[in-house]
């Protein structure tokens, strides 16, 4: 396993970050495994040298958060990174429940602790923009979060570059905590980010944590194969998302060829594609079975040409912003 540095928290994490999202209950979303299939992924995780666990509350309303804490409930947790989020509606009878108000922060914060089974999170994220609650308010009880000691951490999720940027000069122009990582939608197939956000998260060294890096599975085989498998089938999210259009078909194409001359998988040499870029931290990478999570360990190790990037690259055109707007 390779370690790096994420953001300008001084917390080794690494390359590859295990996302939880498929840990929990199937009647959420048919795709999602059980609490078995969520340790032994945990296990096999800290086998291969992963120390980075990204969840959300809102993942099986809060039962992928209690697999993975009851996972890690046998390790030494200070050894551990875990990251979780707060903004998606918890309960359908509470509109508290959901959003970046004071409220909901201290109330959800309080639960995520809970379930997860720890006095403190690491890395604890805004999952999207509020539009209801002055930035001002966000960051005061973020803030609050981490002098409590409840977190140590604070870190964003998909939205426009512009927030971003509003929130990091709101914070400093009030003494409040930053942003220290972004965590956005980021693959082969899916590049707005490049155009603004991504420049800007580096400019401010920021930890970039990418959603996705596999674009919900399309770049892990081929185009026709793809569409018939269940998570094509099932999740609305992978459809809305544009991986398919304008040149992304070719892409796919491209992958498949360039897996078969490099002796990989696909989404091996996607993933390649993104830890190959400097700006990213470790792409937040979800599995469905241990032979995922091994493949995508061993992405690690294979170190594509510039003409390779470049050839990858060459299909892409623009498309619309998908994951926040």
């Amino acid at each position: 396993m390779e370690y790096t540095t994420l953001g300008n928290t001084g917390i080794e994490v690494s390359r590859i970050c295990l996302g939880c999202m498929s840990f929990g209950d199937p009647d959420w979303r048919a795709w999602v495994k059980g609490e078995e299939f969520g340790t032994e992924l945990v296990e096999r995780a800290i086998d291969l040298g992963i120390n980075f666990f990204d969840t959300a509350n809102m993942y099986s309303r809060g039962e992928s958060e209690r697999v993975l804490g009851k996972a890690l409930e046998g390790y030494d947790r200070d050894a551990q990174v875990v990251a979780t989020k707060v903004f998606f509606q918890m309960r359908d009878d509470d509109p508290n429940s959901g959003g970046l108000s004071r409220k909901t922060i201290e109330q959800e914060l309080d639960a995520s602790l809970d379930r997860l089974g720890t006095d403190t999170i690491d890395l604890y994220q805004t999952h999207r923009w509020d539009y209801d609650t002055p930035v001002e308010t966000t960051m005061s009880a973020l803030t609050d979060a981490v002098r409590r000691g409840k977190v140590r951490h604070l870190g964003a999720s998909s939205m426009w570059a512009y927030q971003l940027a509003t929130a990091q000069h709101t914070a400093d122009r009030q003494g409040l905590e930053r942003f220290a990582t972004m965590q956005n939608h980021y693959n082969l197939a899916y590049r707005e980010e490049e155009r603004e956000t991504l420049p800007f998260c580096e400019q401010e060294g920021m930890g970039v944590i990418p959603w996705s890096p596999l674009a919900r599975g399309y770049l892990t085989r081929p185009h026709e194969e793809y569409m018939s498998t269940k998570r094509a089938e099932t999740d609305d999210y992978a459809q809305e998302h544009p991986y398919a259009d304008r040149g992304g078909r070719e892409i796919n194409a491209r992958v498949e060829e360039l897996a078969a001359e490099y002796d990989a998988e696909m989404a091996q040499i996607a993933l390649a594609w993104v830890l190959a870029k400097d700006v990213v931290t470790a792409p937040i990478v979800g599995a469905s079975s241990i032979e995922h999570l091994e493949s995508a360990v061993e992405a690690l190790e294979i170190d594509l040409s510039d003409s390779d990037v470049a050839y990858l690259e060459e299909p892409y055109e623009a498309v619309g912003v998908s994951g926040h707007a």
